[in-house]
């Protein structure tokens, strides 16, 4: 006799079912990959993994003290992983609200690419962010409000070494500067380069708590860097940047004509304005260890 093989049925809703969970499973692990909640979730399955052995080996008294635990593990993963899971909730948000215009917000770049060319070539440290959906109105107010027209003339007032407000970060909202002089969280994560000093950090941590960006200028090497989701570009140009720029705002950006070698040093003078920059244009010129 024959015997016949069952198969299960399948049916289209396990098929999404499975395929859901393994969505799930997917966007989860890339959320915690490189982050300190990494090393976090080797101790919560090691705690899973010691609780189904005392059930299986009948340890009467470890059972018992992990299943006492058990129900506070729940509340202590929601305070020990709030960063991850406000960053998941935030990154879900904004998916959400695909719908909302992003034009204005992606029309500020230009006079940043500017200003970040000048601080590089005069190794002028530099913290900008520019904020995208998640507001960053706490930050804002740790800062000094000025609420004016963005501008490279500005810029280049502001993160002047002699000026009052370079130190700290400006933020910038749509086509305004929101605050300057402000602080931002450092970033924690462990497998950072120790190279990086407070200011990479700074813009490392505020990208990872909301979806802004980051451009930062190195005072020890004038190298420009990108900061978003976490994770930090180094060395760029600054055609790179404003390729970059333009992508995370959804804008196109045209060839640009950069501005050659400054030959003032604005530390010591009044920063060439933007009028000034502009006739040293060479629409041929082309710009290529942190603090």
């Amino acid at each position: 006799m024959t015997a016949t093989i069952a198969w299960p049925q399948i049916s289209l809703i396990s098929v999404v079912d499975v395929l859901l969970v393994a969505i799930l499973i997917y966007q989860f692990l890339s959320l915690v990959r490189g982050t300190r909640a990494a090393p976090m979730l080797v101790g919560v399955a090691t705690l899973g993994l010691a609780f189904y052995f005392a059930r299986l080996g009948e340890l009467r008294t470890l059972n018992w003290l992990l299943s006492t635990l058990l129900p506070y593990v729940v509340f202590a993963l929601i305070v020990v992983f709030q960063s991850e899971i406000r960053h998941a909730l935030a990154n879900l948000g904004s998916r959400v609200s695909l719908m909302r215009s992003a034009s204005s917000a992606a029309d500020v770049y230009d006079d940043i690419v500017l200003a970040a060319n000048l601080f590089s070539q005069n190794q002028t440290g530099a913290l900008i962010v520019i904020e995208r959906e998640i507001g960053l109105r706490t930050y804002i107010e740790s800062g000094v409000a000025l609420d004016a027209r963005l501008s490279y003339d500005l810029l280049a007032t502001v993160f002047r070494p002699s000026a009052p407000l370079h130190d700290g970060a400006v933020i910038v909202q749509r086509d305004r500067i929101a605050a300057a002089a402000c602080f931002l969280p450092l970033s924690m994560n462990p497998v950072l380069s120790t190279q990086l000093g407070t200011r990479h950090r700074a813009a490392i941590g505020i990208t990872e708590e909301t979806d802004s960006v980051a451009v930062i200028v190195s005072e020890e090497t004038g190298a420009i860097s990108l900061a978003v989701a976490g994770n930090i570009e180094r060395d760029l140009t600054v055609e790179h940047l404003r390729e970059r720029l333009s992508t995370l705002l959804r804008r196109y950006a045209p060839a640009p004509s950069l501005p050659a070698q400054v030959e003032e040093n604005f530390i010591e003078d009044e920063p060439p304005s933007s009028h000034s920059v502009a006739r040293r244009y060479d629409a041929g010129s082309r710009s290529g260890k942190d603090d």
